[in-house]
């Protein structure tokens, strides 16, 4: 029996695209996705309707830029490229998340 994806936790979407646009570089959307679902072996899936609003999101807030260009299969895409604000951002997620993550492991660590 197939197990079910994990619904991405909530604040953790910023960070998942911004760390793999550093880790690979330019990249379009559903390579985004791809690969967010490839290194968490399938348990994290990025749905369309939050992938493309938070992409949107990070342009507005100046953490990626885009540009049109061709994809693999010679299809018009965008590719989001990481800013420096976006770097500095990821940095800043990172840590939240570890912050957070560590407050956890205090709440749910044996007695």
């Amino acid at each position: 029996m197939p197990m079910e994806r994990t619904e991405i936790p909530p604040g953790t979407l910023y960070m998942l695209i911004l760390k793999s646009l550093a880790r690979l570089g330019p990249m379009h959307g559903y390579g985004i996705a791809q690969h967010i679902q490839l290194l968490s072996e399938d348990v994290l899936q990025v749905e369309e309707g939050s992938l493309y609003p938070a992409l949107q999101r990070m342009l507005i807030k100046g953490w990626v830029v885009a540009e049109w260009g061709q994809s693999e299969n010679n299809r018009r895409a965008r590719f989001y490229h990481l800013t420096a604000a976006g770097k500095k951002q990821l940095t800043a997620e990172i840590s939240e998340f570890e912050r957070v993550m560590a407050a956890i492991g205090r709440v749910i660590q044996p007695a």
